[in-house]
Parts: C-alpha cells; structure tokens; sequence
C-alpha cells in the first residue's frame, strides 16, 4: 500500500468515526423488541395491579424493587465497580443475587461498562453519552451498537480483578438462568403459592411491571443525573446533583459528588439523607460484612468545593436561580 493510499484510508476511517458523533448508529432490533414487549406487559401491569389490587401484591412489589435497585447501588455499582468497600462472602452472595433480581447483565459487563463511563464521561466512549440526548442516556444506548470508541477505549480500562471474585465469575457463567430465576420466576411465583395470585396476573405486575420500574429507577442516573442540577464540587462535569431523584434512587443521585469522589462508599457527604444504600452498607458494616469503608475527608471536599465548585449546594438553588436574586 502506497503510502498516499494509506494516508487516504486513516483519513476516510477518521472521517466515518467522526460522523458517528451525530450520525444514529444501527438499532440492535432484537433489544428494541425485547423492550417493546417488556413496556407494554409492564403497562398492562401496571393497570390490573392499580384496578385489581391485592395489598399483598403491592408491599411484596415495593420491597423486591427496593432490592434489586439494592443489588445495583450497594452491588454492582459501589462495591464492584468503584471498590468503595469491601464485603465478606455471605453479603457478596446476597448483593449477587439482588443483582440477579435486577436483571441488568452480569456483575462484569455492568461495572465493565460503569468504568469506562467515568474514564470516558461525555465523549463518544462514553456507552451512555447524555450529548446524544436525554433518552439516548437513558436508554436508547441499549437499544442501538456500540460506538467504535466504547469499544476501543474499552479495552484499555482494566476490569480484570473482577473475575478474581468466585462470586462474579459463578453469575458471569449463569447469568441467565439466575437472572430469569430471581427477577421473573421467584417474583411471579411467590404470590401463586403464598396469597393464591393467578399466575399470569403475578407475572405481569410483580413480574414485568416491577421489574420495568426498577430498570428506569437505575436509568434515571444515567439521564436525569447527567442533566439539569446543581454542581457543588466540579462545573466542569455534565453530572450533576439531581435532589429530585435520589430518593428514589436509594441515594445515587449526589451525581456530582460521585463523579467527584467516584470511590467515596457513602456517594454523598449527607450521610443517611436520603441514602438508603449507604444506610445499608453502614449497618451491614455493623455486622461485620462490609468493611474497608473508603472515605474521602472533610478538608478534601471543601477544597474541591472552592477550586471548582459552581459556588451552590445540593439542596440549595440554581446558579440561575441565584443570578436572578442578585
């Protein structure tokens, strides 16, 4: 290859990646379909469980939700992708199958995948770049292929400590079968045979529907959490902290201290303030299964405040808000 043809083809392959930033990639039609199906039998869920409702159904919804997101949050999320404290066997085993409940990939490919969202924030790297739009990084990402940068910068981001865990690699090689077991079969089946639910009634409401919440209760961080808020400690990052939806997402919306102090185990510095995950991890601490807490000091967090703090707070007023009072 001459030379000037090799210097054509690195510019015609710069070119076709550089147009991926705002050209669509291809939709992966099997995922597109999973969804649809997913949605409208939550939907129909939804509607028999508020026009049908049996308050056994409901409490035993709003707990298995709470602990799949659990899984995600205490699991997948602080313990395996960030390291933020470490946990005895027994709990690693309860978060793993939590996790199973939630039913979002395997234990690796997630946490795979948050690393390389916080190496690559914001880029074409980044598997949920919120610059492609609101519903991209909510979850138009898994409805479409992967851009070639996730995929290339991917490699470089080493997530090999995480098959050194007994309990990732036994979910890795069984993800599936464990996956249907705890988030569609155990959840349709317990209110069969424990308060006489019919079969497909429980399968569409603590089955589907419930499980349809729990994924956009975690979907929120990569949408909402990356959108409009306040930034405390770095203006210079899309997240943000989102107050509105932390609640709801067991404490993972501190986004932009997250993405400040991305191993801090608590993901806040509020504490238990509607934190949920990090009142979890306190008292599992208490117990003698997590421990390792990592921790970022007080000093440290009000110097980042001051270098590169938007000057607001969490719970306090925009920085709009703020100009239009002075």
């Amino acid at each position: 290859m001459t030379p000037k043809a090799s210097e054509k083809m690195s510019n015609t392959v710069a070119m076709s990646t550089e147009q991926l930033k705002t050209e669509e990639l291809p939709l992966v039609w099997t995922n597109v379909t999973i969804f649809i199906f997913l949605h409208a039998t939550a939907f129909l869920g939804l509607y028999v469980g508020v026009t049908q409702p049996t308050w056994q159904g409901w409490v035993f919804a709003v707990v298995s939700s709470v602990l799949s997101c659990l899984g995600t949050t205490a699991g997948a999320h602080r313990l395996w992708s960030h390291k933020a404290f470490s946990a005895k066997l027994p709990l690693r085993i309860f978060l793993m199958l939590l996790f199973s409940l939630a039913g979002q990939n395997d234990i690796y490919e997630w946490s795979r995948d948050h690393r390389v969202h916080h190496k690559f924030s914001e880029t074409n790297a980044d598997p949920h770049d919120i610059n492609r739009g609101l519903f991209f990084a909510h979850m138009g990402w898994l409805m479409r292929r992967k851009h070639p940068e996730v995929i290339k910068k991917g490699k470089t981001v080493d997530c090999s400590d995480l098959l050194e865990d007994p309990v990732v690699r036994f979910q890795r090689r069984f993800y599936v079968p464990l996956a249907f077991l705890c988030s569609f079969i155990i959840p349709t089946m317990v209110p069969v045979l424990c308060w006489g639910e019919r079969v497909w009634f429980a399968f569409v409401t603590n089955g589907v529907a419930r499980y349809v919440v729990s994924l956009h209760l975690t979907w929120l961080i990569n949408s909402i959490a990356h959108w409009r808020g306040n930034k405390p400690y770095n203006r210079f990052l899309t997240a943000v902290e989102s107050a509105n939806i932390t609640w709801w997402a067991l404490g993972e919306g501190f986004h932009n201290f997250h993405h400040s102090f991305p191993n801090h185990y608590a993901a806040s510095e509020y504490g238990w303030k509607h934190n949920f995950t990090t009142m979890f991890i306190d008292i599992m601490a208490k117990f003698g299964q997590a421990y390792d807490l990592k921790t970022v000091s007080d000093e440290v967090i009000e110097k980042t405040k001051l270098k590169s703090g938007d000057g607001t707070t969490t719970f306090g007023p925009s920085v709009e808000e703020l100009r239009k009072r002075c």
